[in-house]
């Protein structure tokens, strides 16, 4: 196991998504000047490694957006990128768009461009991004994809689960009605299983990943993992989610510690790709309901940060209430007085 310090400061190298640069940069001219321009193999190359990781491609060009969208598609690279931004805005107004369209910190983009004066512009505005000359990009995003160290299915599906939320988004923005409304149109699906072996490596990648929904930002191994999940006093909880656009795939873990009189919640995490889906507490209020069945007391181990506030509202919005603390961990506990039920336009199915 790793503690959280250690996980929160790893996080911070964490490479999601690289924003490309298309004149100079993914292609060898300017666009606008020369159609027939070319893209460099070795950029080509990179970019399909980087999608078959997991990490994310986006687009930030000064340029006109349908020749530019026309020339991705005649190089047979316009599948690789997600919610990019081509248009006359400065170079960090982009970045700061795609961030915000992916929901992911601007810690975990890396920024390409062959111009000194751009990556200069985005460092001012955006100091967390990490700027790379397009000279170094493909030495310096090859070490990236070295450090990963397994390659999930939801990490090779992971560009066409961000499509898949533009449909959604687009569909969203189409939808006269409120959002309650629209999320009965999704016709979601919200699965509750215990952790296989198949299971683990992805369990290990969403502690690694999940900063905003994250109880404790404790990681443990994949063979720490199997021994919990075969284990009598431990609950080790995997949580998928489907809708009418296609699969999330597996966005949630839960670890429970099963003492005779309580259990305790030692990490509970949900992918930051749900927030607005209204599901982010399913999986909290399962455990609820579990315990009060098997007529337990149920606790919470809680890390405060920054970055997991979202999941501090999660449980009080759920009924859990500050009990102890001890150093940097707060005690939360739930009096099992009520027993939560799934909202309306989802359903829940428990495989537990």
């Amino acid at each position: 196991m790793i503690l959280p310090n250690e996980i929160f400061n790893e996080r911070t190298s964490t490479l999601k998504c690289v924003v490309w640069d298309l004149d100079g940069t993914l292609w060898d001219g300017i666009l606008l000047e020369d159609a027939s321009v070319t893209v460099n193999p070795e950029i080509r190359e990179i970019i399909i490694q980087l999608d078959q990781c997991g990490i994310l491609n986006s687009i930030s060009s000064r340029n006109d957006e349908k020749l530019a969208l026309r020339k991705l598609e005649e190089l047979a690279l316009a599948e690789y990128f997600v919610c990019s931004q081509i248009n006359w805005n400065p170079k960090s107004d982009s970045i700061q768009q795609i961030a915000a369209n992916l929901n992911l910190s601007l810690n975990s983009f890396a920024f390409v461009d062959d111009q000194p004066f751009e990556l200069a512009e985005v460092t001012a505005a955006c100091p967390e991004v990490r700027c790379i000359p397009v000279r170094e990009a493909s030495s310096t995003l090859r070490r990236f994809v070295s450090k990963v160290e397994l390659t999930t299915e939801e990490a090779l599906r992971r560009r066409l689960q961000y499509q898949d939320e533009s449909k959604r988004e687009r569909a969203r923005g189409d939808f006269k009605g409120t959002n309650e409304d629209f999320l009965k149109t999704l016709r979601m699906e919200f699965t509750i299983s215990k952790a296989v072996a198949a299971d683990l490596d992805r369990a290990y990648e969403l502690t690694l990943r999940t900063n905003q929904l994250n109880s404790t930002g404790l990681t443990y191994a994949q063979d720490e993992l199997l021994n919990y999940s075969r284990s009598e006093e431990y609950l080790l909880l995997m949580a998928d989610l489907k809708d009418c656009f296609g699969d999330y795939g597996k966005i949630g873990l839960a670890l429970v510690a099963k003492g005779q009189e309580i259990w305790t919640i030692k990490l509970l995490l949900m992918s930051c790709r749900v927030i607005n889906r209204g599901v982010g507490s399913l999986l909290l209020h399962h455990i609820i309901t579990d315990a009060k069945h098997f007529g337990v007391r149920l606790q919470a181990e809680f890390l405060p940060n920054e970055r997991n506030r979202m999941m501090s509202v999660a449980f009080g919005l759920s009924g859990f209430k500050k009990v102890g603390s001890s150093k940097n961990i707060v005690t939360l506990e739930h009096l099992l007085d009520t027993a939560p039920t799934p909202p309306p336009y989802v359903k829940v199915t428990s495989m537990t």
